[in-house]
């Protein structure tokens, strides 16, 4: 099987890094961020970094116990990455759009939404 692809690695650790930032201060998202994101969470629409890291700082939660099940990873054809994250734990899905910018990955677009809701 050897290495997991490059996307792969990059998606899997930028994850990583982003729920430790998440976790440990939100307000250190902004260095994930560029001025252009946009996040979508459960529904509201946020562009640009500060409204994002506003957003993201101002949930009423302050840790998350992760139970990441899954993580899917797929390259673009305009050198990005594609990254969704389900968590069955909490009950969510997660999905990064991740650009190369100055030799650092950042989040282009990001959207969360909770699996748990009846649409019925």
């Amino acid at each position: 099987v050897g290495d997991k692809p490059i996307w792969e690695q990059i998606g899997s650790s930028f994850i990583q890094h982003c729920y430790q930032l998440f976790d440990k201060d939100r307000t250190q998202l902004g260095a994930i961020y560029i001025d252009v994101s946009c996040l979508t969470w459960e529904g509201q629409q946020f562009h640009g970094k500060a409204a994002t890291v506003e957003k993201l700082s101002s949930l009423p939660f302050q840790k998350i116990q992760y139970s990441l099940m899954a993580q899917d990873h797929q390259p673009t054809p305009h050198s990005c990455i594609i990254s969704m994250v389900v968590d069955s734990i909490m009950g969510f899905h997660h999905m990064f759009l991740l650009k190369n910018t100055n030799d650092a990955w950042v989040c282009t677009n990001d959207a969360f939404r909770l699996a748990l809701h009846n649409f019925g």
